[in-house]
């Protein structure tokens, strides 16, 4: 059978108004290389930077021009902290990972040496992590593993209850079930219930409208920007 979960994270991507200073600082703070950097497919003017983590995954930074213009704002665009607000759907964290905890304290001291202050490790019971912050009002982490994820006792019944889980909801949740049935699946017709991409609605109808195919076809760049 097909994995039917991803098996990692590819790369997670942030905006910035300032591509340099984010480049600067996930290299030389954090030692990610950079190893991509080039226009943004089928985004005029936009750019698009790619730096390798240990594990091959990658995070990756967007510059659009205009961003500057928005407004960043404590508790609506971005957490501050760990345990900040910040609007519903947005990203409230970013936690690296450490190999161990003798890992954990080499970043806590590389990132230290640059000026950078890192709070921990604080213990998590399952894990230990530093906390720090990026350009732009990143709030990041570093945390190692220190022991498995049971989820006998992870996962708190109280807080089920709060989060207005049922008993039969939990079990879906700690064993999903898998896909079945002929694959491709066809496209689902738009559905306003569901989740959708921010395209003008028109647009969006047109694009889950058209064969794969023809998509693949026509938002595909494969080829690198520098010749070979």
């Amino acid at each position: 059978m097909r994995a039917q979960q991803p098996d990692g994270i590819h790369h997670i991507a942030i905006m910035s108004a300032n591509m340099k200073e984010q480049l600067t600082f996930f290299t030389q703070v954090m030692g990610f290389p950079l190893v991509g950097l080039f226009d943004m497919h089928g985004v005029p003017g936009g750019k698009h930077a790619f730096l390798r983590m240990a594990d091959d995954s990658f995070f990756s930074v967007v510059e659009l021009a205009g961003v500057e213009d928005i407004p960043a704002t404590v508790g609506i665009t971005h957490a501050g902290t760990g345990a900040g607000k910040v609007a519903a759907g947005v990203t409230q964290h970013i936690a690296f990972r450490a190999p161990d905890e003798d890992g954990l304290i080499a970043l806590r001291d590389r990132i230290r040496s640059h000026g950078v202050p890192a709070i921990g490790p604080i213990g998590h019971g399952f894990c230990r992590s530093i906390y720090f912050a990026g350009p732009e009002g990143l709030t990041l982490e570093v945390a190692c593993a220190v022991s498995e994820v049971d989820p006998a006792r992870w996962v708190d019944p109280k807080v089920l209850a709060q989060c207005g889980i049922s008993g039969e909801e939990a079990e879906a949740m700690l064993n999903p079930a898998p896909c079945t049935g002929e694959s491709p699946v066809p496209q689902p017709a738009y559905d306003a219930s569901k989740p959708q991409l921010g395209y003008p609605p028109d647009m969006l109808k047109s694009i889950l409208g058209a064969p794969d195919a023809a998509i693949t076809m026509q938002g595909s760049y494969d080829e690198p920007p520098v010749p070979a």
